[in-house]
């Protein structure tokens, strides 16, 4: 028989164990319940995707803690969010953009992780299909209608050399830039490229071409798209107009026309798809998700801009156009 004083003691030490594996086991869930997500650099459109997906995931009931991570244009920097989310174990790591998504696919083999803004996931190595996922690794692609744009931007200003700055370190801007050439020598017009390796150098890039050609168009090129409002002043100085393929960041510049995605829907459905995995679906049956509705869609034009530069939009894009800005005020319609 156990002596009550060796009993109590028995006692307390069966409590202090059973309250220490209670707190390792609430450690190792409120783990799991970790949504890390990283983007590659701050601005409007990768802003809008981070909020879409903790916004939908929200809204669908799940109670989550989220790791958000800026890289700020760095691929060590990016690597690094890569291995502390492997580290911690996140539930689920969320990569914005090309560089971000390749450093957490070459960093975690067990881990789901779920891609968003990029443009072509099967070019970067993400995936070997867009049909589906590969064994940890899925997501939503933002494979931007180049020719459509070029051709939209012709008809507004028919154009004989198209200025493009793009980053040679971007998948993703790579491509684009490629589909861009081709759009390019199919219209007739000269394609005059000029390539950056970080945010600093757009101004002196867009500098470097500018006075020969007769319009600037911006892909969803994250490391221009970061420096647009240096673009964008080097462009005016020089009387040419901007076409972007980003209408969230085009808001507050002088960027004439902006044909794209709207990201804060682009978050919304990688959030959806953050939800089919911690729902249990093996990322190999999520296929990569194209934003097809038109819903999905944003015009923007800038009266203003158009002024400025003596150009006119024709009556169909006027009434196509859901965002207008005019009189120095932006309109959603």
């Amino acid at each position: 028989m156990i002596k009550t004083g060796k009993r109590a003691a028995v006692l307390v030490l069966l409590a202090l164990f059973v309250s220490a594996l209670g707190f390792a086991s609430g450690q190792q869930q409120k783990t799991q319940d970790v949504i890390g997500i990283s983007k590659i650099v701050a601005h409007p459109a990768l802003d809008a995707v981070e909020q879409g997906i903790q916004d939908q995931l929200n809204d669908m009931g799940y109670d989550l803690t989220y790791d958000l991570q800026n890289a700020n244009g760095d691929m060590s920097t990016a690597a690094s969010i890569a291995n502390k989310f492997k580290a911690d174990r996140v539930r689920v790591a969320v990569g914005i953009a090309t560089p971000t998504a390749q450093a957490l696919v070459n960093a975690m083999t067990d881990i789901p992780v779920v891609y968003s803004a990029v443009t072509d996931p099967v070019d970067a190595g993400l995936v070997e299909s867009y049909d589906k996922g590969g064994k940890n690794v899925t997501g939503v692609s933002d494979l931007t209608p180049v020719g459509a744009q070029i051709e939209f931007l012709n008809r507004i200003k028919p154009i004989k050399a198209l200025g493009h700055v793009y980053s040679s370190g971007e998948a993703n801007a790579v491509r684009l830039a490629e589909l861009a050439k081709e759009k390019c020598q199919e219209l007739g017009i000269e394609f005059v490229p000029a390539t950056v390796t970080n945010s600093s150098e757009v101004r002196q890039a867009a500098q470097s071409i500018a006075n020969r050609v007769d319009a600037f168009y911006v892909s969803t090129d994250n490391t221009v798209v970061s420096a647009l409002s240096a673009l964008v002043d080097v462009a005016m100085n020089a009387g040419v107009p901007v076409m972007s393929a980003d209408p969230s960041s085009a808001e507050t510049f002088d960027v004439l026309a902006a044909w794209g995605f709207d990201y804060y829907k682009m978050g919304r459905a990688t959030g959806r798809v953050v939800a089919k995995i911690l729902d249990g679906t093996p990322t190999s049956e999520i296929p990569t998700v194209f934003m097809t509705d038109p819903s999905d869609i944003d015009l923007l034009i800038n009266k203003d801009v158009a002024a400025k530069l003596g150009l006119t939009f024709p009556k169909d894009i006027l009434d196509t156009a859901n965002k207008i800005v005019e009189n120095g005020q932006l309109t959603t319609q």
